[in-house]
Formats: C-alpha cells, sequence, structure tokens
C-alpha cells in the first residue's frame, strides 16, 4: 500500500473514533469505531515489527511484536480491572492466549502452507515453548483446584505468590532464550526481505503505533458492558473472542505477513511468544498491579476457561513439536479455535 494512502486511513480511523467517543453518545457505535481505529492501528504496528525483525532477527523481532502487541490486551485489562470487570479481565486473558496459539499460528501456518508445501523452524525451541506452556497450564489449574479448600485470604496470597514466580520464570527464559543459548535458539528462516523503515524511524514508529493503541484501548472498554447487555453476550464470550480477537490484531497481521514470506519461524515466535507472554508475565501483572489499585483480583479462573487454554495447548503443541508446519496442521488449529468459540457462545 501507498504510504501516503496507508497513513491517511490511519488518521481517518483515529479521527472517526475520537468523534464517536469525544462527540457522540452511541456506545455501540463508540465501541465499532475504536474496535476498527486499533485494528488499522495493528497494521502499523504490524510493519514496524517487520521492519524491526530485518535489523534484529526474527527471534527479538517476534519478541517486540509480541510484547508490543499485547501492550494492548494489557492496556485494555488494565482498564477492565479499574472497573472492577474481572471475570472479562480473565475472560480477555484465555481468549489472547487461545487467540494467539489457535487463531493466529492457525492463520500463518494455513496461508503460509498453501504457498509453501511445508516450512520449517527450530524444533529445538518448539521443545522449549512445549514446556514453558505446561508450566503456565499448571500455574493456572492449581488455584482452581485448591479454591474450594482455602479461604478467600489463602486464595489471595497463593495467586501472588503465583504471579511472582511466573514473572521470574518469564524473565529467567527471555535471559536463557536471548543471551545464554541464543545460538542454540537460533532462526532457521533466511532474512531477505528490505525493511520499510531505517533502524531509527522502525523504533519510533513502534513506540508511536503503541501509544495510539493505548489510548484508542481506553476508548473501546467504555463500550464494552453496553455491547454485552445489548446483544445478551455473556462476559466470558465477549472477553475471550470479541476483545482478544481485536487486542490481537497486531499479532495477526505481522506473523501471517512473515508466513507468506516463508519465515514461518518468526510467525511461531510471535504467536507462541505472544501466548506464553500473556500467560506467564501479562497475567500475572495484572494480579500485581491490581493490589496497588485497591482492587485485588486472584489467579483462579473458571472450567470453562481452563479447558480452553488446556485445549488449545495440547493441540498446539502437537503440531508445532516437530519443527515443521504445512497448511492442513493450521486447519486444525483453526477448527479447534471455531468448536471453543462456538462453545463460548453457548455458555
Amino acid at each position: 500500500m501507498n504510504p501516503r494512502l496507508f497513513f491517511s486511513l490511519i488518521a481517518a480511523s483515529l479521527l472517526l473514533a475520537a468523534f464517536a467517543h469525544y462527540l457522540t453518545e452511541n456506545e455501540i457505535f463508540q465501541f465499532v469505531t475504536a474496535s476498527i481505529a486499533i485494528v488499522v492501528l495493528a497494521a502499523w504496528l504490524g510493519k514496524a515489527t517487520e521492519s524491526v525483525a530485518h535489523y534484529a532477527g526474527d527471534r527479538i523481532g517476534g519478541f517486540l511484536n509480541a510484547t508490543f502487541g499485547n501492550a494492548a490486551e494489557l492496556i485494555i485489562s488494565f482498564f477492565l480491572v479499574r472497573e472492577g470487570l474481572f471475570d472479562m479481565v480473565k475472560a480477555s486473558i484465555t481468549g489472547a492466549i487461545i487467540g494467539n496459539m489457535l487463531l493466529v499460528l492457525g492463520l500463518s501456518v494455513l496461508l503460509g502452507g498453501i504457498k509453501y508445501k511445508e516450512q520449517k523452524f527450530n524444533a529445538k525451541l518448539a521443545g522449549h515453548n512445549a514446556s514453558l506452556m505446561t508450566l503456565a497450564i499448571a500455574a493456572l489449574f492449581i488455584p482452581a483446584i485448591f479454591m474450594r479448600e482455602l479461604p478467600p485470604v489463602k486464595i489471595e496470597t497463593l495467586s501472588i505468590v503465583i504471579a511472582v514466580v511466573l514473572i521470574i520464570a518469564y524473565l529467567l527464559w527471555l535471559v536463557f532464550s536471548m543471551v545464554t543459548h541464543s545460538d542454540f535458539l537460533a532462526d532457521l528462516d533466511p532474512q531477505e526481505s528490505e525493511p520499510v523503515w531505517s533502524k531509527g524511524v522502525s523504533i519510533l514508529m513502534l513506540a508511536l503505533s503503541t501509544v495510539f493503541v493505548a489510548i484508542v484501548s481506553e476508548w473501546l472498554v467504555h463500550g464494552v458492558e453496553h455491547l454485552s447487555s445489548s446483544f445478551g453476550w455473556s462476559d466470558l464470550f465477549v472477553g475471550a473472542f470479541v476483545i482478544a480477537i481485536i487486542g490481537n490484531a497486531a499479532e495477526h497481521s505481522a506473523a501471517v505477513l512473515l508466513a507468506l514470506k516463508g519465515r514461518i519461524g518468526g510467525s511461531v515466535e510471535i504467536a507462541i511468544g505472544s501466548s506464553l507472554q500473556i500467560a506467564l508475565f501479562v497475567a500475572p501483572t495484572l494480579v500485581l498491579v491490581s493490589l496497588l489499585i485497591g482492587r485485588p483480583m486472584d489467579f483462579v479462573f473458571t472450567p470453562f476457561e481452563l479447558a480452553a487454554i488446556a485445549a488449545g495447548s495440547l493441540i498446539t503443541i502437537s503440531i508445532t513439536r516437530d519443527g515443521a508446519t504445512n497448511w492442513f496442521e493450521g486447519m486444525l488449529l483453526l477448527t479447534v479455535y471455531i468448536i471453543l468459540g462456538t462453545a463460548f457462545f453457548f455458555v
């Protein structure tokens, strides 16, 4: 797309969202325009991340995309926590985890597999990702199992301990994967694409797009409650699929684009890395932040949410463990996502 046309589209979507937020009282219109703006901003964020990845490699580029892409989920969830909408927060966390593993990776593998018969990535990285997913599942299941045996005060303490431990584990994973064993987990994909911008401009674009995502995310939250009540949708469905799909727009654009260029390693790093970051860093951070703002949130997820995360992790581990993908495996991931989405809609 022509750069002038691209930035004109960004400006138009932002102006429309601002008009709806400040000058109208129709909350559905506000939600729709804010959602469109976030999706357009995600395309900007994806281009900036791809350009940064050219200079830093797919490992660091994927990490940056996951981090800046998850900024939308983190910011949206922060405002939901501030409003005391804990059920929707946990649902959005669930949706972000399974959305990245099943929808983002599924689309990337499917579309990339249609263009290339088979795409390969580092199998050792896939093995470590599988171990981290198992850790995340265990951490989410334990509070839910013990909640019937422990009083609320102890559940809150257990949640804090788990949150701190998961954050430490995630930070140690970053040290392991990007410092001490970076060569061990090196990318297999060649860096053949040309960067969109220079290194400095790429970083600036990454920062600017994230700032605008943060602003529009706050506008989005204002229409969430009205949306669920107007259509009769549960907080679980709105949080796990509506908000999660919008929040994952950045990962969608960047991951699919890399897969179509034959760089499935970058797609896997974005999709799986984003899910792990949500489970091991974003969710625990929200638990700790909730304490600071005087609205403590526990780490207890519903059986529906736990089942969805476990099912998503199981199929993802099964498909990625060999370090190779094809279009059929992408279809399997998307099938599980559709099944879960249908089940959540009827809850």
